[in-house]
């Protein structure tokens, strides 16, 4: 196998115990603000595993989504179905943007030369550790827009997040809270809940372009891959979730963003 026909190379890094234990990590590192990490995983699977950019894309997005699969339920005992359910218009809205932002970012993904997808991902790498910082150490307060201007705003901004996610193979949570709770005004215990349920759709959108094309085969190569490194990276998510506060947010957001900001340096530089 090589990292040119989709692949991984047959490393013995691939041994489960490294698997589940870089999944962890991974986890626990998004476990601790509140994320799933795929952002972090990402460049992992690409310069730990050896994983080409686009297999490495497609083999995150399916971890991303066993993740949500097994937030949402935990998420939504949490927040009350009711208090999810009274936003509904807020998730449609989002939506109407995103499962065509996936179905596009998807199609842009699997044209792309890889030399480009590097760069790509590169640069959507910096913009998450932009959003990173933003979200979690700025005091910006919820836009005033009236809902004439909320609904155009909600879908331009739904395609923007359904590209990014795609291409990236990430649940889009990182872009995803922000927007719901600036531009709508919800809560953020509310605005994560909700964030989930716009992600499923967008990421099942974002597969079902991704299987039309050979690269997916990726997948069906790796299911043990796959599965031992989400369930890792489900174990350390919870991990996380109990270190939260551990660390100050001072030094944790910016530690993170700069590991992203090295992961961008490095696949800007990847051939």
């Amino acid at each position: 196998m090589t990292a040119e026909n989709g692949m991984a190379p047959a490393r013995a890094t691939h041994a489960p115990p490294l698997v589940f234990g870089a999944g962890a990590a991974i986890g626990a590192l998004g476990g601790m603000i509140g994320l799933g990490g795929a952002e972090f995983r990402l460049p992992l699977l690409i310069s730990l595993f050896g994983f080409a950019a686009l297999s490495a894309v497609i083999l995150n997005k399916a971890m991303s989504l066993v993740v949500v699969l097994v937030a949402l339920p935990a998420r939504l005992a949490a927040v009350p179905a009711s208090e999810v359910a009274a936003h509904w218009p807020v998730a449609v809205n989002l939506l109407a943007g995103s499962l065509l932002g996936a179905w596009a970012g998807a199609a842009w993904a699997v044209r792309m030369r890889s030399s480009t997808l590097y760069k790509v991902l590169a640069a959507l790498m910096v913009l998450m550790a932009a959003a990173l910082i933003i979200t979690h150490i700025s005091t910006m307060g919820p836009s005033a827009l009236p809902l004439w201007a909320q609904v155009p705003c909600g879908v331009v901004a739904g395609f923007g997040i359904g590209v990014v996610a795609a291409i990236m193979g990430v649940a889009g949570g990182e872009l995803l809270i922000p927007t719901i709770v600036l531009l709508f005004a919800v809560d953020i215990k509310t605005a994560g809940s909700l964030s989930l349920l716009v992600s499923l759709p967008t990421m099942l959108v974002a597969f079902a372009r991704y299987s039309r094309d050979g690269s997916f085969a990726v997948v069906g190569a790796n299911v043990r891959f796959t599965l031992v490194m989400a369930a890792g990276s489900i174990a350390g998510a919870l991990l996380g979730g109990l270190l939260l506060g551990v660390f100050p947010s001072l030094v944790l957001i910016p530690a993170l963003a700069a590991i992203l900001l090295a992961s961008a340096v490095k696949l800007a530089r990847h051939d």
